[in-house]
């Protein structure tokens, strides 16, 4: 028997309608990424490559959605997957929704309490005052991405809360669960921040603390390069507009205590001194550059070594549409001391100190 599909079209409709009514709003987004890049200096020869998912919204697809309670409270979600368009797969590790996955509850005037796979603090609140998070992407990240602020690892396990807005002024802070019977301490996480938006002004800091990672794989924390007895990562940093440029300064610390896997080492700190620069001269048009200092110290049985980097990176951006944009960036890293290789966006080790990588490459929204 046919089925007219004059009919077919309003009984969807319906169907839409009715689901549409019980969940107050659902949002399917994504952003796609492909470039190519040149990068120097690996296993001493230079690569041409392909690279998907490096600007700083990275490749993505997701769901957010909420659902209005009544009395000024909501239901809210969200699941995020990560993907390479290069070979489909799913990313990190092959995860679903490895970016993000939680579910929660929102109030306008006492913020919002989320449960599930979540950023931490020093992400949410000082990253976008960098060039990594805020324009850039992936090859601005400070070495090694040795504070996280290019998202290396998620929280699992955790509990989140968010203040509202008050007057610019905003707090937050997360608990990770080792999820562990006997060993509550191994693999937790916990962070706190806070910043402030006035005019031109954007201010934040913000803390995280890491207990044993190393011991327990399934808690808080499964994706940290640096796991160990304990790991802590602080970090201020302040934007200021100046008619149609931004200027940033942002400083983060990192402290590795007892890291049990090869390097073996009793302390490893990392301290990021970054300034960086933007400009736009139209609507559609941006340029930006940034220069960081980090500094090195490392403490093994045979001794102390104290290296240092010097990282910096211009980038220009044309936006053809509201969705589609195109670039060209390169940054160039100097590392200096022992036994520390130039590493650029935490992609693959240069064979020597020295490292540059240029890309161009086209990157659309949804």
């Amino acid at each position: 028997m046919k089925i007219k599909s004059s009919l077919i079209l309003p009984a969807a409709l319906g169907i839409v309608a009715g689901v549409a009514h019980a969940q107050s709003s659902v949002t399917l987004y994504g952003s796609i990424d492909e470039g190519f890049e040149y990068i120097s200096n690996l296993g001493g020869h230079a690569d041409y490559a392909l690279v998907s998912g490096t600007q700083q919204l990275g490749n993505r697809w997701g769901l957010k959605g909420s659902e209005d309670l009544g009395g000024g409270l909501s239901a809210v979600f969200q699941l995020e997957n990560g993907f390479s368009i290069n070979n489909g797969s799913a990313l990190p590790n092959g995860q679903i929704f490895g970016r993000q996955a939680y579910v929660g509850i929102a109030s306008a005037d006492l913020g919002t309490l989320t449960f599930g796979r979540q950023y931490d603090s020093v992400v949410d609140y000082v990253a976008p005052l960098t060039a990594t998070a805020g324009w850039g992407g992936t090859l601005f990240a400070h070495p090694f991405d040795n504070d996280n602020i290019n998202e290396t690892f998620r929280v699992d396990n955790s509990v989140k809360y968010t203040s509202a807005n008050y007057a610019g002024f905003q707090i937050g802070g997360l608990y990770g669960f080792s999820n562990q019977a006997g060993a509550f301490a191994d693999n937790r996480a916990w962070s706190i921040g806070a910043k402030y938006q006035n005019g031109p002004l954007s201010a934040a800091a913000a803390f995280m603390n890491i207990d044993n990672a190393s011991f327990n794989t399934t808690g808080a924390v499964a994706g940290s390069p640096y796991a160990s007895a304990q790991q802590r990562v602080a970090g201020a940093g302040v934007n200021y507009a100046i008619g149609a440029a931004t200027l940033g300064l942002v400083y983060t610390h990192t402290d590795i205590v007892d890291r049990p896997t090869f390097p073996v080492v009793s302390t490893l700190k990392f301290d990021n001194v970054e300034v960086n620069a933007k400009y736009n001269f139209t609507a559609a048009c941006y340029v930006g550059a940034m220069y960081t200092y980090t500094k090195v110290s490392v403490a093994w049985a045979t001794g102390r070594n104290d290296p240092h980097d010097n990282q910096v990176g211009l980038m220009a951006d044309y936006r053809l549409s509201k969705r589609t944009d195109v670039y060209a960036q390169t940054v160039y890293q100097k590392a200096s001391g022992k036994n520390l290789p130039a590493d650029i966006g935490n992609l693959s080790p240069s064979s020597s100190q020295n490292q540059t990588v240029a890309r161009v490459g086209i990157r659309t929204s949804f």
